[in-house]
């Protein structure tokens, strides 16, 4: 599909390199055709990073996205540039007037602290609280999963023994999920996560449904009855070296860590780690965006 997005980002040019097909705003706007408007709530450090993730997955249909990323006012990233989030960044401030097919609210580093001690939950919750008429359908990822579930159906989490991290293999519990679709009968899925949304929460709400989960790793996908929103707790959109960065480090700062699970080659860190969780990324992003946003949102929504 091609992804609407500047050709000044960096992302365009690593896609470009990578051979996926991108398209400047300037060539999509002379196609008659109406792209699917995703926006982005990037709460991760590394911003240019996660952009770059999330935006492969995006581009595998044959439908035309157009990207907006959004950032949070009320904090201060010290992670990216402050040029990049102003050249290619935009505040809750200038589109709550608008109305979007589909929005991502990405992890965050905080998911220790309460929600509340978060500084920019009030924030947040704002853009929760207006997702639930201006968005069709929103999927959040990780400790943006755990803070959608708190906000819209008041599940609490709880911190872990120990940090789960690794690569986890997943079954599908709902098996006709148009999430899922197409999904083999064991898909894998990284995590990377000190907290969980408690899971007999999740199985009691009449307003929540399972639809993948992990002996290991618990609960991974859920989705409400309606439809319209889904909370994934694993990083689909990580890259085969993600969790490697992240142990080392976490080990560079002197953390009592262990090795990410079932990743590592013989468990030997000087080894590549093996990419099995991409195909699955790319068919969930895919799902999501057909199924999902694109065969569900009412002609006139955006309007």
């Amino acid at each position: 599909m091609p992804l609407r997005i500047s050709e000044n980002l960096p992302a365009f040019r690593t896609l470009m390199s990578e051979n996926i097909f991108v398209m400047s705003v300037h060539d999509a706007d002379t196609q008659d055709i109406r792209p699917l408007k995703i926006v982005i709530l990037n709460l991760m450090p590394k911003k240019i990073e996660t952009e770059e993730q999330l935006m492969r997955l995006l581009s595998n249909t044959p439908l035309q996205v157009d990207v907006e990323l959004l950032h949070v006012r009320s904090h201060i990233s010290k992670n990216t540039p402050l040029t990049h989030l102003d050249a290619f960044y935009t505040s809750f401030e200038n589109i709550k007037h608008s109305r979007y097919d589909g929005l991502i609210i990405t992890g965050a580093p905080v998911e220790t602290l309460d929600f509340q001690q978060v500084d920019y939950w009030p924030e947040l919750c704002e853009i929760m609280e207006w997702s639930k008429t201006n968005v069709y359908s929103a999927m959040h990822i990780c400790w943006g999963a755990q803070a959608g579930l708190y906000y819209h159906f008041g599940i609490e989490k709880r911190l872990l023994k120990k940090k789960l991290s690794g690569i986890f293999p997943h079954a599908a519990v709902k098996k006709n999920s148009q999430l899922l679709k197409g999904f083999d009968d064991i898909h894998f899925v990284p995590h990377s996560r000190y907290t969980e949304s408690i899971p007999e929460e999740i199985q009691n709400h009449p307003q929540l449904e399972i639809l993948s989960s992990s002996h290991e790793a618990g609960i991974n996908a859920v989705q409400s009855t309606n439809g319209r929103q889904f909370f994934i707790f694993g990083h689909v959109e990580y890259e085969a070296q993600t969790l490697a960065n992240e142990y080392f480090r976490d080990l560079d700062k002197g953390l009592n860590i262990t090795r990410p699970v079932n990743y590592f080659p013989e468990d030997n860190i000087n080894e590549q780690p093996p990419f099995i969780w991409s195909g699955h990324a790319n068919l969930m992003f895919s799902n999501w965006l057909n199924y999902c946003v694109y065969q569900k949102t009412p002609y006139n929504f955006i309007s």
